[in-house]
């Protein structure tokens, strides 16, 4: 006999919770839409409403933008600012909750509250300006990556997971001779992916958006990232600030639609990073949040 296979009825409250965060969705995906289409416009254009359709398609808006010899320079010193600062932080904040999640780490519910402590309080702009100038970093890259290195709360999230782990799995490598060092990246590195790519996504988008501390250490305009670039056009709105070569296509451009063709190439790099660390996401803030 064949089982007929009954159709679950969608609740009233279900249908409500998809209306609910497709409102949302709509509200995150339609001003997107918006600066997409008004990157294609072209200077001309009409932008008396929104529009999610370009009127006068034109590429020129980002030919004007990849004119400016300062987004390359961004592009070039924001990638070594999220690859390298990512990787150095992920590393440290690792190496710092593992030991962290073991019973046997001597004092370790003091240390924990040490590390909590600091989320709560910390020195300010003007102490932490000085600590950076007393060591030398000013109008060097690392004062971007070094000062922030380890984040209080990825090493909570990360020691967390670490807890979560058997300590069965540790105990059999340490018959075979296997030492802490090598149980660690041979063992337990393997199988956090989840909160290794979790943590990797969070500390990539920070740097990648990071502009203030480029701002206040970096003197040199070659040497910015790129969101500074980005805000110096978006928040001052001068054609001038592009350092255009064509004065002819200086005076026929649109402030608006360079704006959007700049935000647009800003923001779609790290945007592509998401599909692959998206399935680990879930997972490694979910099992990172529920040890206590």
């Amino acid at each position: 006999m064949k089982s007929k296979m009954k159709k679950r009825k969608i609740s009233v409250f279900e249908e409500f919770n998809l209306l609910l965060l497709g409102g949302f969705c709509l509200l995150v995906l339609l001003p997107f839409l918006h600066v997409v289409s008004l990157s294609f416009s072209s200077p001309e254009s009409s932008f008396a409403q929104i529009r999610f359709i370009p009127e006068k398609f034109t590429l020129q808006n980002y030919v004007q933008v990849f004119k400016n010899k300062y987004i390359y320079s961004g592009f070039a010193n924001s990638i070594f600012r999220t690859v390298v600062g990512t990787f150095l932080s992920v590393l440290a904040t690792v190496c710092a909750a593992y030991p962290l999640s073991k019973t046997y780490f001597p004092h370790k519910t003091f240390w924990t509250l040490f590390i909590v402590f600091t989320m709560f309080f910390s020195a300010g702009l003007i102490p932490t300006y000085l600590w950076n100038k007393q060591l030398g970093l000013m109008d060097n890259k690392l004062v971007l990556i070094l000062p922030g290195l380890i984040s209080a709360y990825n090493v909570v999230i990360a020691r967390n997971f670490f807890m979560g782990i058997p300590e069965s799995l540790e105990e059999s490598a340490k018959i075979d001779g296997a030492n802490d060092i090598l149980i660690f990246f041979q063992i337990v590195a393997p199988i956090s992916k989840a909160i290794i790519a979790t943590l990797a996504l969070w500390i990539a988008v920070g740097h990648w958006n990071a502009w203030f501390d480029s701002t206040l250490y970096i003197r040199d305009a070659g040497d910015q990232v790129l969101q500074v670039v980005m805000r110096r056009i978006v928040l001052e709105g001068q054609i001038a600030a592009m350092e255009l070569d064509d004065p002819n296509l200086a005076s026929a451009a649109n402030p608006e639609t360079i704006k959007a063709a700049t935000i647009m190439v800003t923001t779609l790099p790290i945007l592509c990073v998401y599909p692959f660390v998206q399935k680990h996401f879930v997972k490694g803030v979910v099992v990172g949040s529920v040890k206590g």
